[in-house]
């Protein structure tokens, strides 16, 4: 390989990230698919079966922040691959849960709880990679191939688990889980490194490219030495600065309500078809799929266009105005999905929304990764936090307001937080970046 061939080493490493995001998503939907099994042989009622999803969803809101914040002082490679082998370990341990145990609920939460802890750590380290590792111009695109993960994980997780399940049982089916993710997260550690300077597979060509787009450890591309140590303070943000930002908050509150449409499409869009729509388990399941996969296409189509427009027209159009654009589709989608006669329309226009939606997932990512400097993990974890507390409010609020107004109204009130979500992201301004401390304590950190 010569100095003049640029290598690709940085895409391949943000493929393997795609996969360790769909194999998150096989991690955490396993349960929703094994859950009528599992509430037979515990005897949990609905209530307590879904409890184990809440639980699951406190420790990922709660921890997003901590790994953004580890992943800044360690780097990803570490940070990942000790997540993934936490990931294996808690989806094993609930399958090993013996049905005659005291207190099944309580122990099956707390395994829940921790694997929700632990998964926490992929996206803020993964905005920490993009950080390092891709240039500007093209985080967009990186970002929309990550989290089409999302999608393909779990349109992909029905089939298999159910395979399993109909085959070997429940169990088998969380220990392939964690047997999958365990080998992801082996090869991820072979083949990452925490900077494109300490990877011996980067030709000089595709590292100038890398550094002359980066926003991070510019003063360090001189010595990769220097560059290699994560634990250099010299573009660290400190926390103060961090919740002064108006950007911070402003990009929280969006992607808090990015959550909330979210996991209604995740939470309760097949049980809406089957039970308010009136289709069949199949009808249901296909349509369910057609989401998926307009999320996973969506993605990746959202980030290129950004990254194209940024590159046109700057980043207020290509990162704010992609967003904007993509949140008030959204609520076109959800306002009309919800009111269509026809089951069968509403289903695609309502997968339609949830395509919409992830139309804006990369600029939320991209974002962070450009203002936040050497504490992207942290910054991006911190809006992750909110986008998860949005998913918190979705399980129980939702429901809450069919029961009483109805199921157009669930999807009203949906469609009225993206178009609070859009105004948000007019208030965010992507060429502030947020000042780095040069001379940080680390007791101050």
């Amino acid at each position: 390989m010569t100095d003049h061939v640029e290598s690709r080493v940085r895409w391949l490493l943000v493929s393997w990230l795609f996969i360790l995001s769909a194999v998150a998503y096989l991690d955490r939907i396993n349960l929703s698919i094994a859950g009528s099994f599992i509430a037979s042989e515990f005897r949990l009622t609905n209530v307590q079966l879904g409890s184990l999803t809440s639980a699951f969803l406190m420790g990922y809101a709660l921890f997003q922040t901590v790994g953004g914040w580890l992943a800044d002082r360690l780097g990803s490679r570490r940070v990942l691959a000790v997540g993934v082998l936490w990931w294996g370990i808690f989806t094993s341990l609930t399958a090993a849960v013996p049905s005659t145990i005291v207190s099944a609920v309580l122990v099956l939460a707390t395994a829940r709880f921790l694997l929700g802890a632990g998964e926490a750590v992929l996206f803020p380290a993964s905005n920490q990679f993009v950080s390092r590792w891709i240039p500007s111009q093209e985080r967009g695109k990186a970002n929309g191939l990550i989290f089409a993960g999302v999608g393909v994980g779990a349109g992909s997780t029905p089939f298999l688990i159910t395979y399993i399940m109909v085959h070997y049982g429940w169990r088998w089916s969380f220990w392939m889980s964690a047997i999958i993710g365990l080998a992801a997260g082996v090869v991820w550690y072979v083949i990452a490194r925490n900077t494109p300077e300490e990877h011996d597979r980067v030709s000089p060509a595709e590292l100038q490219h890398i550094q002359a787009g980066r926003t991070v450890g510019r003063s360090a591309s001189s010595g990769a030495a220097k560059e290699s140590s994560i634990a250099a303070t010299e573009d660290r943000i400190l926390w103060s600065t961090i919740l002064s930002s108006k950007n911070v908050w402003a990009v929280t509150l969006a992607y808090f309500c990015f959550g909330y449409v979210a996991w209604i499409f995740f939470t309760w869009f097949f049980i809406y078809l089957a039970k308010v729509r009136g289709l069949n388990l199949k009808a249901s399941a296909s349509y369910t799929t057609l989401l998926f996969l307009s999320m996973a296409a969506c993605s990746p189509l959202g980030g290129a266009i950004s990254d194209k427009l940024t590159k046109l027209h700057g980043k207020r159009i290509g990162r704010c105005g992609i967003a904007v654009f993509a949140l008030l589709l959204t609520a076109v989608f959800l306002t009309l999905g919800s009111q269509v006669q026809s089951a069968g329309l509403a289903s695609v226009v309502l997968a339609g929304g949830a395509g919409a939606l992830y139309l804006s997932q990369s600029s939320f990512w991209s974002l962070t990764a450009d203002i936040a400097s050497g504490s992207s993990g942290s910054v991006s974890g911190f809006m992750n936090m909110g986008n998860q507390l949005g998913g918190a409010l979705t399980a129980s609020l939702t429901p809450a307001i069919a029961a009483r107004f109805g199921w157009t109204t669930s999807f009203l009130v949906a469609a009225g937080l993206s178009v609070l979500g859009a105004a948000a992201w007019l208030l965010v301004d992507p060429e502030r970046a947020l000042a780095p401390e040069n001379k940080l304590s680390p007791s101050l950190e």
